[in-house]
């Protein structure tokens, strides 16, 4: 898009952050860098160390219901509602410069007449063990895709399975216990595959396979004969998890029963009970056996001692509503445990401690490494933090605040962290902080000119202030502010740096704003005069009746003087700050008012288009739920410019950064150049736009759409000049002003057009033809060059022996075109063929076409998304067509000229010599 007058007209989506979990499986590599989650339908790779996505399986329609990886990272397995299990092998991509996985698709089966609810994966990563809801048991051979077993015995649905292997020596053991006691126990003998009585004693392997259902039940099956060896009845509720540890000989297992119990290998008896008191979802070991971890329906990670089972970690408060954990990852050789939360949240915990760990000892719980978002949710608003604008605070749908990294000096992913060292994560859209105090969602936030102070408003009725020192990590609550009655949907602190030449500008943690603006849904604002130290109440100093509905929006303008309220009575009000009056109303949106900002210190000057108003004294911006952007004058209230666009409700506005344009040639009073400046607003929508508009013009500059649902919030950074947009589908865009790279490639294509032009031209008068078709093919803009081209070898007199568009040379260049070529030349001789002007030349290329290329080579061309290249030929052959029928019809009507010109010639001599004849008569 062109640029006018130096305004902001394109901008690329330089980064993108985007979800990686939004619910379901989640399989982890015993490096604990590959990450698999599933993404609604479809399957997500992510390095976590980077935060890179690496690739992706697009889904088959349905819903993922159980997603497994191997150790290593060789295969995937994804089983689908549609009953679908597809075997997928892993490969890293040879491009050195874009390191990404690509998955190939190894087989597709139907393993289960029901959907396939949980599978494992052993150690060795060759075997694949899947439950579904009808009860049955299959287990797989991964590389081969076939079953190697199938058992039946669970009366319900499979909840948990689980490989281990049972050394020779313990083998040894239950044998002989077996054959002292003299008896057969339950379990011992079963039918073999012949249908014979099989002795368990008889066995010289210790594969193992456990699986858990929903009748509570465990079952233990042996791969070497084939048969179940015990079955574990002391659950009441369904099995959920469960790990064996090779140096105790135990198994433990989770379940809903609110227990786990922990059983004897060689007795298959129950060892202990653990009363956790909680649903739980996942347990194992730790420490050989020592230690066994549990999480459940509380979203704490708890640790028990496996011989007393005493729980070690202190008592901790359940998490809130919606953060149960619902799976743990572990690998023996990884520093950490991976929590996987209902709130589709990551959290690593550091297993440093337990190196210290001494029986009978009671520990902290474990410290958290690092939080990953799965999905930030539905994004209701966001602002930038910090001076250097390097975090982002991000309002989420919930009650917690989330704080992310978006640094773009971060390190490079390779760089990002150490084999050793999980506490790395410094890498663009990390999590950095999680903000919790309010008790209901947050609808809105607003930061001070520093970025180090932040406010909040949630439905709980209260907003709170923030104090950010992402230097030093902390994060905390400064004051709270209660009084309204009604949600807030409103906030808003002061801009301006009050006592620049003070201590404020030197140390703003130390110095918190003086006040702050808050606007409920009880239609009232009020004014909060913060205090200087925390832990004193602030106080209000007024409240106003402000409107007739709820209050969507505050904004405070430069000076600190005025504030604008926007509310849904389809009204903006202008107030004085110290006094909260009302110095103007703002009247003309046909909706409700979603958002306000006042124009900054340096905006130039707007005339209205009918040519009367002032903005003299400021500027306004509103966005409503009409569809429509308006721009008002604070010098009378009126609006000066109207900016329709968008198809659904503007629900976010905001003035951009003025960009530092060329200088202007004209000389200002005190001699120094005047800087030119464009200023620009931009809107986000319901509609899923974001549209950039030329405030001085009221035209619009451009529209970026990367969004799939409604746009609720907008920042911008002013060095480098960067838009961020994010809303309900859980993106978060950074646009980048691309205006000057994009004029200036502009330029450069420009001017390689002119040079490749005049150099067709040379090539063309000196007959080159072989030479200029070549460049013409490659000049792809300039179809009507290559038109003129072949119209001049066409028409060469007299054509070259044996070729059929007059010059062998070109016959000799259109026969051995690269198939990307071929097709855009077809698709020229296409449109060239629907004119009957230019129709001789296409058929004479095209019949060099036909003639030069077998068959196979027009089947193998791919038109692109969207297209095919039969329906080129068909528009080829229907043009032909009518082309042949209009010179059939010229050569039947050829037939009655001639035989009119054939008399025509005899009634023209007869008639000649009576002329004649009669002149020689006058004559004499």
């Amino acid at each position: 898009m062109a640029s006018k007058g130096g305004s902001k007209t394109t901008f690329d989506p330089h980064r993108v952050i985007q979800p990686i979990y939004t619910g379901g499986g989640v399989a982890l590599d015993r490096t604990g860098r590959l990450l698999a989650s599933c993404i609604g339908e479809d399957v997500l790779f992510t390095d976590l160390s980077a935060g890179l996505q690496l690739g992706r399986i697009e889904g088959d329609g349905e819903s993922v219901t159980s997603l497994a990886q191997t150790p290593s990272a060789s295969h995937v397995i994804v089983c689908s509602r549609s009953l679908s299990m597809y075997i997928y092998s892993l490969r890293w991509s040879d491009d050195d410069s874009q390191v990404s996985i690509i998955p190939e698709l190894q087989k597709t089966l139907k393993p289960h007449l029901s959907p396939v609810i949980t599978s494992a994966i052993d150690s060795t990563g060759t075997l694949l063990a899947t439950g579904g809801s009808d009860g049955g048991v299959k287990v797989w051979d991964i590389r081969g895709g076939y079953v190697t077993h199938s058992f039946h015995g669970h009366s319900g649905i499979i909840s948990a399975l689980h490989f281990f292997e049972v050394s020779l020596e313990e083998q040894s053991l239950i044998s002989e216990k077996n054959k002292r006691k003299g008896r057969r126990k339950s379990g011992d003998f079963v039918n073999g595959i012949d249908g014979s009585d099989v002795n368990l004693s008889q066995h010289t392997t210790g594969f193992r396979l456990a699986s858990g259902g929903e009748d509570g039940k465990i079952r233990v099956w042996d791969l070497e004969k084939r048969k179940s060896i015990a079955t574990l009845d002391s659950h009441v509720s369904i099995v959920r998890a469960l790990d064996f540890c090779a140096e105790e000989n135990i198994i433990v297992s989770a379940s809903r029963d609110r227990t786990a119990i922990v059983w004897d290998v060689a007795t298959w008896k129950v060892k202990r009970v653990l009363p956790v008191l909680e649903l739980l979802e996942s347990t194992g070991f730790l420490q050989a056996g020592k230690i066994i971890y549990t999480g459940g329906e509380n979203g704490r990670l708890r640790l028990w001692e496996s011989d007393s089972g005493r729980e070690l970690t202190e008592e901790q408060e359940a998490a809130n509503e919606g953060a149960s954990i619902v799976d743990i990852i572990s690998y023996t050789d990884l520093p950490f445990l991976l929590t996987v939360h209902a709130d589709q949240s990551l959290l690593l915990h550091s297993l440093g401690p337990l190196s210290s760990f001494e029986s009978g000892s009671v520990i902290s719980p474990l410290p958290l490494i690092r939080r990953i978002s799965g999905t930030h949710d539905e994004i209701i608003d966001l602002a930038y933090l910090t001076l250097d604008r390097s975090y982002l605070a991000l309002a989420t749908n919930s009650e917690d605040l989330r704080i992310i990294s978006v640094n773009t000096t971060a390190a490079a992913p390779s760089e990002i962290v150490s084999k050793d060292d999980w506490s790395g994560g410094n890498y663009f859209g990390a999590d950095a902080a999680l903000l919790q105090g309010h008790e209901d969602i947050i609808i809105c936030l607003d930061t001070d000119w520093s970025g180090h102070w932040l406010a909040t408003g949630a439905k709980d009725n209260t907003a709170k202030l923030w104090r950010i020192d992402a230097d030093n990590n902390s994060f905390t609550c400064f004051a709270t502010f209660t009084g309204h009655t009604e949600s807030l949907g409103a906030v808003a602190l002061p801009d301006s740096n009050f006592l620049s030449d003070s201590d404020l500008s030197i140390n703003p943690l130390e110095n918190p704003p003086p006040f702050l603006l808050t606007g409920s849904q009880d239609r009232t604002v009020k004014r909060w005069n913060i205090p200087d130290v925390t832990g004193k109440s602030p106080r209000t100093q007024y409240t106003r009746k402000a409107h007739d509905k709820d209050i969507n929006s505050i904004a405070i303008n430069h000076s600190s003087s005025l504030f604008a309220s926007a509310s849904q009575d389809r009204t903006v009000k202008i107030w004085s700050v110290e006094e909260g009056e009302v110095q103007g109303i703002l009247r003309g949106h046909r909706r409700g008012v979603w958002s306000v900002r006042f124009a900054p210190k340096d905006a130039p000057s707007i005339a209205a288009e009918s040519g009367l108003g002032s903005s003299s004294r400021g500027l306004v911006l509103t966005g409503s739920g009409d569809k429509t952007v308006k721009i008002w004058s604070l010098s009378d209230y009126s609006c000066l410019r109207t900016l329709e666009g968008h198809t659904n409700s503007v629900l976010k506005v905001l003035w951009l950064p003025t960009p530092i344009l060329a200088l202007d040639k004209d000389a200002s009073s005190d001699g120094t150049p005047r800087r030119s400046v464009a200023s620009q607003v931009a809107s986000a929508g319901g509609d899923g736009l974001v549209k950039v508009w030329d405030a001085t013009t009221g035209e619009l500059a451009c529209t970026l759409d990367n969004h799939t649902d409604r746009v609720w919030a907008l920042a911008a950074s002013p060095s480098p000049r960067v838009l961020v947009s994010a809303g309900s589908d859980s993106v978060i865009n950074f646009w980048t002003d691309t205006t000057a790279e994009t004029a200036a490639a502009a330029a450069a294509n420009t001017s390689q057009l002119l040079e490749a032009d005049q150099q067709l031209d040379n090539l063309t008068r000196r007959g080159s033809y072989r030479e200029a078709l070549i460049l013409a093919l490659t000049l792809s803009s300039a179809p009507s060059r290559l038109l003129s081209l072949l119209t001049a070898i066409t028409s060469t007199s007299p054509p070259e022996p044996g070729s059929l568009t007059g010059v062998l040379a070109v016959d000799e260049v259109l026969a051995s075109l690269a198939p990307a070529q071929l097709l855009a030349l077809l698709r020229r001789v296409r449109d060239w063929n629907t004119n009957a002007r230019t129709a001789p030349v296409a058929q004479k290329v095209l019949a060099v076409l036909v003639r030069s290329y077998p068959p196979d080579t027009w089947a193998m061309l791919r038109a692109g998304k969207g297209a095919q290249v039969s329906d080129v030929i068909a528009a080829l052959a229907a043009y032909t067509e009518r082309h042949y029928r209009r010179i059939e019809e010229l050569v039947e009507d050829s037939y009655l000229v001639e035989f009119t010109l054939g008399e025509m010639d005899v009634v023209g001599v007869n008639g000649h010599i009576s002329v004649d004849n009669a002149m020689d008569g006058v004559v004499v």
